[in-house]
């Protein structure tokens, strides 16, 4: 119980002072007049009241992604509560700040314009790729999951497809609901009903939080149990629990979302509340999902404990979606009928509210390259079909390929988003600050977490245990030339500025 109650106040602290810290860093000016104001357009430009923003962006940014996430990156250990807390407060955090915040002072630029104009035009080309491809792959897994659990509710026709059976009625209602929300104007739909829906998801995480305080607290795992790797897939902690836990903790995904609700913040000040204080929000909503899962499959009169009922309990459900059925189970017992169906809410409703999102980033992204007005509902139906199309193809591939290449695309976007945050923090800094460590310390971390995990994962080039030292120097040699490259380029823009100053 010290462990969770003690993560849950360091969030806390994180927000109020590091969060703090964030801000002064970037230098908000509460006067300016942001894209909200200065590019209204009744569509994306849309101002509305910081509350409604925060729910909407942490329902965006959340998803299924601090749940399953976080019951996943349990079976790692306690450790896992570690990489949530910390991770929240000086990666994820800055990271979906920094997106959000120079999105709105890149007059309401989508993240590869962002991070294309910190670094280059070819990294931009990359990212634009980069963002794409994980949106469309996070749609896909946010479209086949909620369509199987609707088809477990309420069968309907499915298609067989190899080994496959797809739930294609449900896939093609979901469709249509993303047609819609995706090319309506943002206040619309999402505006007006995602805030119910992300009170929900905090409403479901507080109750299951009190439940589990109030009665099976000398269950729950403990820092004290020991850090070392519960996992008995053969995997090592690091990078996996790095990969396995992304929502909970730092997500690249998120620097897509964040440009959405830059275009409706109206001040600069909400930027800590609406950004920041999402990311704390679904790093809480994390560790109650971890230290639920840790707890409730504990069974002292079997001699299991915490982690090891959990690791007991998906050894009887090989091969299904363990983190699917340890949300219904939970839900159900704890909180009872109100229980399941919030379960029902949260499992089937919060992936969709992700998808469209998802698909909304793209268009936008699209829109941005190509210069298209998006006013007109026209040009966003000719962007948002071609994205439709590609997302339904993507249906008829195995769910589980699709999921873990989205695991390291997400990652790996993080990675470019800080290292473009540390380049933007410095150009506005003066050369004596060091502020931009904020962003640079994080970039370089999670760049190592992205290269290792593609030479030892499954789906990467799975190198043996004893190989595992080239994936790692592999690893670090990516890091340390980026790092190089970065110091090299402070030197030459050091230089520049000189010249500048003296003309």
């Amino acid at each position: 119980m010290w462990t969770f109650l003690i993560s849950l106040v360091v969030l806390v602290l994180g927000y109020l002072l590091y969060g703090t810290l964030v801000e002064r860093v970037f230098g908000i000016d509460k006067n300016a007049q942001t894209p909200a104001i200065t590019k209204q357009d009744g569509v994306d430009y849309v101002p509305m009241a910081s509350w409604r923003i925060f729910l909407v962006q942490f329902l965006n940014i959340a998803g299924l992604g601090p749940i399953f996430g976080a019951i996943m990156g349990i079976f790692f250990g306690p450790a896992a509560f570690l990489w949530i807390v910390f991770g929240t407060i000086f990666a994820g955090g800055v990271h979906d700040y920094l997106s959000g915040m120079m999105s709105i002072r890149k007059g309401g630029a989508s993240l590869p314009e962002i991070v294309g104009g910190e670094l280059g035009k070819g990294i931009q080309v990359f990212i634009r790729v980069l963002s794409l491809l994980l949106l469309i792959l996070l749609t896909t897994t946010f479209l086949s999951g909620p369509a199987t659990l609707l088809q477990g509710l309420a069968p309907l026709h499915s298609m067989p497809f190899r080994e496959m059976s797809i739930p294609i009625v449900w896939v093609l209602i979901i469709f249509a609901y993303y047609t819609l929300a995706t090319v309506v104007p943002v206040d619309k739909i999402i505006g007006r009903f995602y805030p119910i829906f992300g009170g929900i998801l905090l409403f479901m995480g507080l109750g299951i939080m009190v439940v589990m305080l109030g009665g099976h607290s000398s269950e729950m795992p403990e820092l004290s149990d020991g850090l070392y790797n519960r996992q008995t897939n053969g995997l090592p902690l690091f990078p996996m629990m790095f990969v396995s836990i992304a929502c909970g903790a730092i997500s690249g995904f998120h620097g897509t979302q964040s440009p959405l609700m830059a275009r409706c913040v109206t001040n600069e000040r909400q930027g800590r509340w609406i950004f920041y204080g999402a990311m704390v929000a679904e790093g809480a909503l994390a560790l109650i999902w971890a230290a639920a899962a840790g707890t409730f499959f504990a069974d002292p009169e079997q001699g299991l404990y915490g982690i090891d009922g959990l690791q007991a309990f998906a050894a009887q459900h090989k091969g299904e979606n363990i983190a699917a059925l340890v949300v219904d189970k939970v839900s159900r017992s704890w909180l009872g009928t109100v229980g399941g169906i919030l379960a029902v809410l949260g499992v089937i409703f919060a992936p969709i509210t992700s998808g469209d999102t998802a698909l909304r980033s793209a268009r936008l992204i699209v829109a941005d390259f190509l210069h298209l007005d998006q006013r007109p509902i026209g040009k966003r139906l000719m962007i948002a079909l071609p994205l439709f199309a590609c997302v339904f193809g993507m249906v008829f591939v195995d769910f589980n390929i699709v999921w873990r290449y989205f695991s390291w695309t997400n990652q790996t976007l993080a990675a470019f988003t800080l290292w473009a945050g540390a380049v933007f923090l410095y150009k506005q800094s003066r050369r004596e600050s060091w502020g931009f460590l904020i962003a640079l310390l994080p970039a370089v971390f999670m760049t190592m977490v992205s290269v290792s995990y593609i030479f030892l994962a499954p789906e990467g080039f799975h190198l043996a245990p004893a190989y595992w030292w080239i994936g790692y120097a592999a690893a670090a040699l990516t890091t340390l030339s980026c790092l190089l490259g970065f110091l090299f380029w402070m030197r030459k823009h050091n230089e520049a500025s000189e010249v500048k100053h003296t003309k």
